[in-house]
């Protein structure tokens, strides 16, 4: 974007309203901008100065919350993680993520979303319930135990890994990367017991094998996630686990919690007296 373009963006934003639309359509907006400026600023422009009807999600404005992704310019980004002059020009066309049924203009239903991510049960099990209800100690977990999960930790929900899947968009029961990538998470986790009680969502015709590794999720993640690698991952977990070949798990072990406590620093006595 030249100098002289920086002044004003056209937002041609897509707009649909299930109450009194047929289709979605489209209309501009001409947002004034300036260094620095997200493509959420200029929404949050549009709906605060033009048309206060415009909708869309918004929350942390700094990438960790995930709430607003959106197709910008034909390609999913987070729009409180993206800047105008990244894209040199002046106009931007917004869109709803695909792959999601829209409730309202930039607004798409994440129920199904999110339904998906519960059924790979994306918490830690374990078989010991009587010390999960009363623990008497923590599960150690060694830094190189942490480093093979890590990254995959990092996944803020957004959604944008299922917008840019070529198979989410061809089969709506497909996983999805998201989940795939969240199921390996935990299965990886040596504090987890609950792999085989994740293996059948996933082992099936529109679970992990139907991911054709095209890469577009870890492409597109914005937190540098990789669900591609770790679906690769995940397959190989379950062909070792169907041929009964590969290393177990070492689980993690039970250390005693810290005892030392924080010493009470030396704040000086008060020297003004209270009224009474």
């Amino acid at each position: 974007m030249d100098k002289e373009k920086n002044e004003h963006v056209t937002f041609r934003v897509q707009r649909y309203n299930p109450e009194g639309d047929s289709k979605p359509h489209f209309q501009e907006f001409v947002v004034p901008s300036s260094r620095g400026m997200t493509v959420l600023d200029g929404l949050i422009y549009i709906k605060e100065n033009l048309d206060s009807t415009l909708a869309f999600r918004t929350s942390c404005r700094m990438a960790i919350c995930g709430s607003c992704g959106m197709l910008i310019n034909n390609y999913p980004h987070l729009a409180c993680h993206t800047q105008i002059e990244e894209f040199r020009s002046n106009r931007l066309t917004v869109k709803p993520l695909p792959n999601m049924p829209i409730i309202k203009d930039l607004v798409v239903d994440l129920i199904p979303f999110f339904e998906t991510h519960k059924s790979i049960k994306p918490h830690i099990l374990r078989h010991d319930s009587r010390e999960m209800e009363n623990p008497t100690a923590e599960f150690a977990q060694s830094p190189q135990a942490l480093e093979t999960l890590l990254q995959f930790t990092y996944c803020i929900k957004c959604g944008i890994c299922i917008s840019a899947c070529p198979t989410s968009a061809s089969d709506k029961l497909f996983t999805g990367p998201q989940a795939l990538a969240q199921c390996y998470r935990y299965c990886a986790d040596n504090r987890d017991e609950g792999e085989m009680e994740r293996f059948p969502v996933v082992d099936t015709d529109h679970g992990v094998w139907h991911c054709h590794l095209a890469g577009a999720c870890s492409e597109a993640c914005p937190k540098g996630v990789d669900p591609a690698l770790a679906i690769q991952l995940l397959k190989r977990r379950l062909v070792s686990r169907a041929v009964g070949v590969g290393k177990k798990q070492q689980p993690a072990s039970m250390a005693p919690p810290p005892t030392k406590t924080k010493p009470k620093l030396p704040f000086p006595d008060f020297t003004v007296k209270r009224s009474k």
